[in-house]
């Protein structure tokens, strides 16, 4: 039985979908939210990888197997959604539109 997916886009590759595990996404996507703040200066992405990934179900990310890939994932999508937006600091910060 396939599991259920769900279409995500890419902030870099405009009027590109991809389909995803949908359980993984809704996982990543609370627990990213979760941790993010509203507005700069925001959380650099191994600072939101650390905070998000002890909310992870542990029978979807085993140990965070994967979280990296997730979270990028997670990343690119609520930014072409306008969820998230990105900071021009350097690393980049991310935080929740206001």
């Amino acid at each position: 039985m396939a599991s259920d997916k769900i279409e995500v886009e890419n902030v870099n590759s405009p009027g590109k979908t991809t389909r995803v595990d949908a359980a993984k996404y809704a996982a990543m996507r609370a627990a990213m939210l979760a941790v993010m703040p509203t507005g700069a200066p925001g959380l650099t992405a191994a600072e939101i990888k650390d905070r998000a990934k002890p909310r992870l179900p542990e029978d979807l990310f085993p140990g965070g197997a994967t979280s990296g890939w997730w979270l990028k994932c997670v990343q690119l999508d609520l930014e072409a959604k306008g969820v998230i937006q990105r900071h021009a600091t350097k690393p980049l910060t991310f935080s929740q539109v206001q």
